[in-house]
């Protein structure tokens, strides 16, 4: 029998976490919900944004030894990659579900000696761990859902394994208090936030690389919010099309305009008229390539956390993402927002490493009007 290596720790993952997003359902929350977004061409994000944690921690593959469950659950990721690990849950479901991600945390939760347990999905998983594992007990989250407002996440999924890489080499020891913070799905696709604490978890006291709680409700400052509309509407071209993100700054630029707006999703416009609602990823796509102009993208920074993509916009996937281009991306944000991030750099978490690569360095941030600052993608 194989022994425990040096340091040992619990995978879960929530192999349809995250499916809603790029088919612009806004959550994944229930089988129906599952089934449906695959029913509209949605793939499983969830065991590639492991592998791409997971992979960080290649080099020490002799050092770890995992505890698991079958299948979606981690077995075939970890196998995959070539980890030693033991299934200690078996689920007779598939795709699984919340059950069984609860059961297999109890089972994770009952080994004194998992010394962390990774988990991938969104904020329904916290809640579901959070209800059974151990409550001192560290934990730590890899991005994988639509909704995730938790602050025990880490803010990337190579992050996520850069964090387990310090600990395995000992530089940390301490962890945090963090809340786990959901939301009502069906209120957040009619466009309303209702986040509500469900608990805390301890996660690794490592703030470069876990995400802060992500801020709810609308900006307050609404003079710079209309500044920020001004200048974005005076400088729209009449032969480009526009990709509005979402957001609250976003949304006062759509209010400017006297164009309803999806709050959470993605919409488009043209000459100043509103040509698309609520768009998925592969409706994107193909407006994108039928427009024979230019194409801009105007998107906001989520409040706390500094990401720009990968929290709640997923239809902006890679590839359209790269249709795009980084130099027809704008930015707006009030200076506020920008500061609360203090000296973190903006964050890219679009699910291709090499994309997130190409992102990085510095993009200009509209601040207001005829106001204009430098801000930093960095790498994580």
């Amino acid at each position: 029998m194989t022994q425990p290596a040096l340091f040992k720790l619990g995978l879960i993952i929530n192999s349809y976490a995250g499916l809603g997003g790029s088919v612009a359902l806004k959550g994944s929350d229930g089988a129906e919900t599952a089934q449906r977004a695959l029913a509209l061409g949605a793939e499983p994000k969830a065991p590639l944004r492991v592998k791409q944690a997971l992979s960080v921690l290649l080099p020490y593959q002799e050092q770890l030894y995992f505890v698991t469950g079958n299948a979606g659950l981690g077995e075939q990721v970890l196998t995959e990659l070539g980890f030693r690990h033991q299934v200690v849950y078996t689920s007779a479901q598939e795709p699984t579900g919340p059950e069984d991600t609860r059961a297999l945390a109890q089972q994770l939760g009952a080994q004194a000696d998992v010394q962390l347990l990774l988990f991938a999905g969104g904020d329904g998983t916290a809640r579901d761990i959070c209800s059974v594992y151990p409550e001192r007990r560290p934990v730590l989250g890899i991005p994988a859902g639509v909704k995730i407002h938790s602050g025990v996440y880490a803010i990337s999924p190579s992050a996520a394994g850069k964090v387990v890489e310090q600990m395995v080499r000992g530089q940390l020891t301490s962890v945090v208090h963090a809340d786990v913070m959901d939301i009502d799905e069906d209120a957040f696709r009619q466009g309303i936030v209702r986040a509500r604490r469900y608990g805390e978890m301890y996660v690794p006291a490592e703030l470069q690389y876990v995400q802060a709680v992500k801020m709810g409700g609308r900006e307050s400052d609404e003079l710079v919010l209309a500044d920020i509309a001004a200048e974005v509407i005076e400088n729209m071209d009449d032969d480009t099309l526009y990709i509005m993100g979402s957001g609250s700054t976003v949304a006062a630029i759509m209010e400017e305009l006297n164009l309803p707006n999806t709050l959470l999703g993605v919409d488009l416009v043209y000459q100043q008229q509103l040509v698309a609602t609520d768009v998925t990823a592969q409706q994107l796509e193909q407006h994108i390539r039928e427009h024979a102009g230019p194409v801009k993208l105007i998107i906001t920074i989520i409040g706390g956390q500094g990401h720009l993509f990968g929290r709640g916009n997923q239809q902006l996937s890679p590839t359209v993402i790269r249709l795009i281009g980084k130099d027809n991306i704008q930015v707006v944000a009030t200076k506020t927002k920008l500061q609360e991030l203090g000296e973190r750099p903006l964050v890219v978490d679009t699910g291709d490493p090499e994309l997130d690569i190409e992102l990085a360095g510095l993009i200009r941030v509209t601040t207001g009007y005829r106001d204009e600052v430098f801000a930093r993608i960095g790498l994580i």
